[in-house]
């Protein structure tokens, strides 16, 4: 698995980005949000039930993100037609405002490394990129447990002070 300090791979894939399926799937690569934060992270299916409580709340964090010169990204196996249609379905996911990249190759689940040996999909698995490509940080929780998108946010506040930060450091709080 690519680790703090690796560079994200190239990548070039469709993304659901609207509800519209004739402008609402497009192409984003690993260039579309050159010199932004990136907040990547992968669930293992659509249509489950540990999955939409996290895109949910990643999605109500995105302006927090977005505040923070930070693009959310999301990622999965599935196809762009099953992202759109779970999209469609699914209430708390209709007006999902940061792409889901469907990876249906496997192709950057693999360079990443985050590939589930035993069920073939993407693990639960976070990475923060700088704006140079750089992995800072990286997070995997087993299939069945859901992230905390607030520590990922906090742990974004802590990179982008370029300062040492302590134990449970929060925004505004003093560094070392």
């Amino acid at each position: 698995m690519l680790t703090v300090g690796d560079k994200l791979p190239a990548f070039d894939l469709k993304a659901v980005v609207g509800n519209d399926i004739e402008k609402g799937i497009i192409n984003i690569s690993s260039e579309t949000f050159k010199g932004k934060w990136l907040v990547l992270f992968s669930w293992p299916k659509d249509f489950t039930f540990v999955c939409p409580t996290e895109l949910t709340a990643f999605g109500q964090m995105n302006n927090d993100f977005l505040d923070r010169n930070t693009q959310i990204l999301g990622l999965s196996t599935d196809s762009e037609f099953v992202h759109h249609a779970w999209r469609q379905h699914h209430p708390h996911l209709n007006d999902l405002p940061f792409p889901m990249l469907s990876d249906i190759k496997r192709e950057l689940c693999t360079a990443l490394g985050i590939l589930d040996k035993n069920e073939g999909v993407a693990q639960r698995a976070t990475f923060i990129i700088d704006p140079e490509s750089v992995i800072r940080f990286v997070m995997v929780t087993d299939l069945n447990v859901g992230r905390n998108p607030a520590e990922v946010l906090r742990v974004l506040d802590a990179l982008q002070t370029g300062k040492l930060c302590p134990c449970n450091w929060q925004k505004g709080q003093n560094t070392l």
